[in-house]
């Protein structure tokens, strides 16, 4: 069939005016059901563990109570939608002989026990993040996105003969090659939203939200006007590409499709408010929708961070081994609290970005948070201090603690938690790193 060049070039012109449509999307890419708001994932770490004694609740089920000084404390107000998994190892994170920090961190969210190298024959996994992203991610302007607050190069030792690579990514592309993280909140910002103009009026955005719905209009009367010179197969096609031509216009028609990520930081912040500025950025690249895979290290692993801003000057990793003396212990307990106040603040603003259908991003994200080691003093990897977040479309069973203490070793693995993470954003993988063969009891909902 021969078509003039004017008709093919205006509807190659419409077609090149649009964004990427979810609708055309495979419905693995986007882990949800046609119609649905996209999943998400986020991987968020916190160096040198936790005080123990004062994060894991008493009971089990959505009646569980918090410790007498509760580090989990900040996450009441999001309480029906996190989940406490006690009692779950990550043993492929032990190291050879010492290295607890290094190997516990390139295991973080691979749960595979990495070579012990200072060199370029590093050898990990590929990260529970980066196999959400080769599903979620398809179609993006950013497969995903790696942010964090401290440096360096990931060459050389930085962990008793562990390479900087394991002590400064948690994410990993493959076996060797781990994602690079953006620590400037400049370059993280330029990155996400270059050729945004920020000095745009509300009206300045309705008028580009206008031009915007005028396209559809003009993309969507050009190709009905192919339909009777097409065979069935392109039909089809063709009510795929309306399809999400109105789709698209629905989500146009709301305010909050309006992406307005507003100016970026003059120059550099100081850490408390680095830390906010780069968990703002992931909110706005959900909504956005730059990406839909996030993961942030608060720290690099065993950080020796000196938090002045809580009124404390010694450092973190020397804090952490406090060989049980109370007053080192109340200074840790203070540290996670705040660490554990910076997730409520993500938290807290995945919720308040809503969907199309009225429910929040957060309501469709699952996110995992936890450190390197379990605790600072023992540079143990089994009871591990997680928090999993985010209702992943209403398939994770939220509001509640599940202690998984009692469970098989072969059940009650951190591997499996990330398989069980990713089936519910609608990603299948036979194995998740060493150990991770099954779905955890009771965490997806039947």
């Amino acid at each position: 069939m021969k078509f003039s060049r004017r008709m093919f070039l205006g509807g190659a012109g419409a077609m090149i005016a649009l964004p990427v449509l979810e609708s055309l999307m495979p419905r693995a890419a986007r882990g949800a059901a046609p119609g649905d708001p996209p999943r998400r994932f986020v991987g968020f770490f916190v160096p040198n563990g936790m005080e123990m004694a004062n994060w894991t609740p008493t009971g089990v089920g959505p009646a569980y109570t918090l410790p007498t000084l509760p580090i989990l404390a900040p996450l009441m107000p999001y309480r029906e939608k996190v989940l406490i998994p006690s009692g779950l190892d990550n043993l492929p994170a032990r190291p050879d002989t010492v290295g607890d920090h290094g190997s516990g961190c390139g295991a973080f969210l691979t749960a595979v026990h990495v070579y012990k190298t200072e060199g370029s024959d590093i050898r990990n996994g590929p990260s529970a993040d980066q196999l959400a992203a080769t599903e979620l991610g398809a179609g993006l302007r950013f497969r995903s996105l790696e942010l964090g607050i401290e440096g360096g190069a990931s060459v050389g030792g930085c962990d008793s003969g562990y390479s900087c690579a394991y002590s400064r990514n948690i994410s990993w592309a493959n076996a060797t090659t781990p994602m690079p993280k953006l620590t400037s909140s400049r370059v993280a910002f330029d990155r996400l939203f270059a050729g945004f103009d920020p000095n745009l009026t509300a009206a300045e955005i309705q008028k580009r939200l206008r031009y915007r719905t005028s396209v559809l209009d003009y993309a969507r009367g050009d190709a009905e006007s192919l339909r009777g010179k097409l065979g069935k197969t392109d039909q089809a096609k063709l009510d795929q590409y309306l399809t999400g031509v109105r789709e698209l216009e629905t989500r146009l028609a709301l305010p909050s499709s309006i992406c307005a990520p507003g100016p970026g930081p003059a120059g550099e912040l100081d850490y408390v408010d680095h830390v906010k500025f780069m968990l703002d950025l992931i909110a706005l690249s959900f909504q956005c929708d730059q990406t839909r895979v996030a993961t942030f290290m608060l720290g690099n692993a065993g950080s020796n961070r000196s938090h002045t801003h809580l009124g404390i000057s010694d450092a973190h990793h020397d804090l952490s081994h406090h060989q049980s003396d109370p007053a080192k212990r109340d200074l840790l307990r203070r540290i996670d609290t705040w660490e554990v106040e910076q997730l409520a603040y993500l938290l807290g603003k995945l919720e308040a970005v809503k969907e199309t259908d009225g429910s929040s991003v957060l309501d469709h994200t699952i996110g995992f948070f936890s450190s390197e080691i379990e605790d600072g003093n023992s540079h143990a990897h089994t009871r591990m201090p997680i928090v999993v977040f985010g209702g992943a479309g209403g398939t994770i069973n939220t509001g509640q603690h599940m202690s998984f203490a009692s469970q098989p070793p072969a059940i009650r693995t951190v591997g499996n938690l990330f398989k069980t993470m990713l089936a519910a954003v609608g990603v299948t993988v036979d194995r998740m790193g060493d150990d991770g063969t099954a779905l955890l009891p009771g965490v997806l909902k039947a």
